[in-house]
């Protein structure tokens, strides 16, 4: 297939497909094709420009060449995961819009006035429907205030006046939907699963392959903080399995042979085969927008306050406007004041900001799974970081084998890195990374592994107990000793690395030594948030108290703490909340998992354990920490524009009413300033919060 370049920059290029017209299916396939190439990080795909706009890390030649070989009909496309874009919902309501707009218009300029009339009637009984049903339940909201209004403006035979309130209700109400669908959409694909490959039991064993090459009836193996990947059925093994993400319980779900397991659901204990029932498709999206549109936590303090507020000052309206026919006997003046509420634009207004505020925080690679979880954040008062993938690099390396028992050294890497290679923790990867930069093979040797959260794993390897982890787990609970007369050598053990202690059979036979550098901005970062009004920064490591004194001296947290167990970290965060602090935490592994429940809000890294990230209620990128930094600006800035859109309601609302009561506007200015102030604030509310980030200078078009 053809494609032209259009604009160009380092690693970013724009191409045009060379075709008259793009369907909506074709745009979804090619970006699910663009994703799967190995040099693309991300892309997106724009049907009625016929343009995809490409982030790849290298390999632009090769880029190219895989475009010139694209076809919709190449062999495996339809093998592809399912991608869920947003084009079809936007398309529905561009057009309802545009419909609702142009009806409008051919309504005002071509309809003699009595059918006009009539519409208008048979236009206001669902809305004079509403508010007899509310005045039947003996409330006042505010679809009571709608229906006056629209009714004595038909009673007065004012029918421009009641079409214009129906029309500008039924634009707000049109916008705010596809805002709602919008932002509910972009969530749920944030919170889709991110799982490229899966582990498969085959007849050599277990075999690493892609997602997308699973079919209903194999065999998965999930071990514990794994996320399970597709639908299933547990063939063996029983877990205790996390079903927060999807059913809303906070307590794991115990599951055995028989047992349904869904995707997107953590395994918290154990590790289990499961046989695929469903390949990879739409079931968890649609669970997942399901969960967030009947989740009532996803409303902030300010939605439910404006909701509430809304309906609360409808009665105040009523009693405004009688008052004024009261004192002035005409029903034009009064009228007036009925068709200005306060509540509309509190309704539209603070929902959308809302929701505009998570759906900006998305295109920042900032996961926001709730309105609330943002203004916590913009309250917060106390800041605790976990340490390792955190305030340091996900990615920390292998610097050094210290053998011990006469045992060869890449020949305990080999082993370290076949027991660490199931469990997604940072210090994990680096020791299957350094096998496989040394060009080590580590095939499965052991029967069964067994994961003990913020201690190490438990293995046996031809008959014997094998165990890797911290120096509390190795020589504490499981009793290992050092090889005699390798007590010097023990001692001589650098000290400025992490340390992890493989031993056989009781006895050490390894001491990897892993760095594990602070992030370049880690300092800057922690200033900055300071500089925000964050009182109190922690840190919290289960590392020793020697690192973790070097790496806070480093970042310049406030305090910190070492050797602490994950209950640690969740009891230090509900003492702090206690004392009425507001409290943050960032963490990236499973033994941060139950501080992330227990903190007003859990941040987790997104290359981090599954569970961590199913647990936290926002999820940020890996690469920078400054998205710390963005969301509390976000967040700030979403609050002083809740605060603005109250004092904007308030005072032109209330000086609409003065006028009119005063007889300066007329019912039809008065309705006509109100719903363009409030659509007006309604737009503003979507707009961003901060300002775009600028393109590089160096780009080209058009090439």
């Amino acid at each position: 297939m053809k494609f032209r370049i259009k604009h160009e920059c380092q690693g970013r290029i724009r191409v045009r497909v060379c075709q008259p017209r793009m369907t909506l299916e074709q745009a979804d396939l090619l970006e699910s094709w663009l994703q799967t190439l190995p040099q693309v990080e991300r892309a997106a795909v724009h049907e009625r420009t016929r343009c995809a706009i490409i982030a790849y890390k290298a390999g632009r030649r090769e880029l190219l060449q895989s475009l010139r070989e694209f076809s919709y009909q190449n062999e495996g496309l339809a093998e592809l995961p399912h991608i869920h874009s947003s084009r079809a919902l936007k398309r529905a309501y561009e057009e309802k819009l545009v419909g609702m707009v142009a009806f409008k218009a051919v309504q005002s300029l071509f309809f003699p006035a009595p059918l006009r009339a009539v519409y208008t009637i048979l236009k206001a009984v669902p809305h004079l429907l509403r508010a007899a049903g509310c005045l039947f339940r003996r409330k006042l909201h505010v679809e009571v205030l709608d229906g006056v209004s629209i009714g004595v403006s038909i009673l007065r035979r004012d029918f421009s006046t009641a079409g214009s309130v129906m029309f500008l209700l039924g634009l707000g109400e049109l916008l705010e939907e596809w805002t709602h669908k919008k932002s509910v959409d972009n969530l749920a694909r944030s919170l889709s699963l991110n799982i490229d490959r899966v582990w498969l039991k085959a007849e050599e064993g277990e075999v690493l392959v892609p997602l997308h090459q699973v079919r209903a009836g194999d065999r998965v193996a999930v071990r514990m903080g794994g996320m399970i990947p597709l639908d299933g059925t547990v063939l063996e093994g029983e877990v205790m399995v996390n079903q927060s993400s999807l059913t809303g319980e906070a307590i794991p779900v115990p599951k055995r042979p028989g047992s349904l397991v869904y995707a997107g659901t953590v395994v918290e204990e154990g590790e289990c085969v499961l046989s695929v029932t469903a390949q990879s498709g739409g079931s968890r999206y649609d669970k997942i927008v399901t969960m967030i549109e009947a989740s009532e936590k996803l409303k902030s303090t300010a939605e439910r306050r404006a909701a509430s507020l809304a309906d609360k000052l409808v009665p105040y309206t009523l009693a405004g406007s009688a008052l004024v026919y009261l004192l002035t006997r005409n029903v034009t003046r009064a009228l007036s004041v009925l068709m200005v509420d306060f509540s509309c634009a509190l309704k539209l207004s603070m929902p959308l900001s809302v929701l505009s505020a998570m759906g900006e925080a998305s295109r920042s690679h900032i996961t926001v799974k709730g309105g609330k979880y943002l203004e916590a954040v913009a309250q917060a008062d106390t800041i605790v970081f976990d340490k390792t993938g955190t305030l340091t690099y996900a990615t920390p390396v292998v610097v050094q084998v210290v053998p011990f028992g006469g045992h060869e050294e890449t020949d305990m890497l080999r082993l370290a890195a076949c027991l660490e290679e199931h469990f997604p923790h940072s210090m994990a990867n680096a020791v299957v990374q350094a096998a496989k930069d040394r060009g080590l093979s580590h095939e499965e040797l052991h029967s069964q592994v067994e994961y003990l959260v913020a201690h190490g794993i438990a293995s046996t390897v031809g008959g014997e107990r094998v165990v890797i982890g911290s120096a509390h787990f190795v020589f504490e609970d499981e009793g290992c000793i050092i090889p005699a007369q390798e007590q010097a050598a023990f001692d001589a053990l650098p000290r400025q690395y992490s340390h992890l202690y493989l031993a056989i059979d009781g006895i050490l036979a390894a001491v990897i030594c892993i760095a594990d550098p602070v992030r370049a901005e880690a300092a800057q970062v922690v200033g900055a948030l300071r500089q925000l009004g964050v009182g109190k920064i922690v840190m919290l490591t289960g590392d020793s108290q020697r690192t973790a004194a070097a790496i806070a001296s480093q970042v310049g947290v406030d305090e910190f703490r070492a050797e602490v167990l994950p209950e640690d970290k969740a009891r230090f965060v509900q003492q702090e909340r206690e004392q009425g602090r507001t409290v943050i935490i960032i963490g990236d592994g499973i033994n941060d998992s139950p501080a992330l429940s227990a903190a007003d809000v859990g941040v987790a890294i997104s290359d981090g354990a599954a569970i961590a990230r199913e647990i936290a209620d926002i999820t940020i990128a890996a690469d920078d920490l400054y998205e710390l930094v963005r969301l509390r600006v976000l967040s700030q800035h979403l609050m002083g524009r809740i605060q603005a859109n109250y004092r904007f309601v308030i005072g032109f609302n209330g000086g609409l009413i003065a006028l009119g009561s005063v007889g300066v506007l007329a019912p039809a200015i008065s309705a006509m300033l109100h719903n363009l102030s409030t659509l007006g604030l309604s737009l503003h509310s979507m707009t961003r919060l901060l300002p775009a980030e600028r393109m590089s200078p160096t780009c080209k078009t058009d090439r």
